[in-house]
């Protein structure tokens, strides 16, 4: 085989710059399918995450009440359910707390705890992605009225 030949098959067996650009254009559409459906999906995961901190938080604040025949004030916060708030706020608290810590929402804010409560017993809420009071969708306060 002359030295031409070689050279003229080497060069048949690379990508056109059409067949390069027309792989560029299909993986451009199936991003364009594929992103919008993932951060959809991450927002319903951040709703979900914040329904079951307030469902174990509720579940802590229980706890607490069992052990100390009420549930701590508004002053105290959650935090009472990680340190002892104190022998007289505090009689029967368990040894190790309620919590290792209180959780943040998944948007980096802290949960919102009111005792006595304005839709129950006591409510605990998270304000949803904006941080503030009321919104729809993924704004929306969720709260342990709402946890459907």
């Amino acid at each position: 085989m002359s030295i031409r030949r070689k050279k003229f098959v080497a060069l048949q067996w690379g990508f056109t710059l059409i067949e390069i650009m027309v792989v560029v254009v299909i993986i451009g559409l199936l991003a364009a399918i594929v992103v919008p459906n993932l951060i959809g999906n991450i927002d319903t995961a951040a709703v979900a995450r914040s329904k079951q901190d307030v469902r174990g938080v509720e579940t802590a604040l229980n706890l607490y009440r069992l052990d100390n025949f009420r549930y701590p004030s508004t002053d105290q916060g959650l935090q009472a359910l990680v340190a002892n708030p104190g022998i007289i706020a505090a009689p029967s608290w368990k040894l190790g707390g309620y919590l290792r810590a209180v959780p943040l929402d998944p948007w980096d804010n802290a949960y919102q705890y009111l005792y006595p409560g304005q839709r129950g017993e006591f409510d605990l809420f998270s304000y949803g992605a904006d941080g503030q009071e009321g919104g729809d969708g993924i704004n929306a306060d969720i709260g342990n009225w709402n946890l459907d």
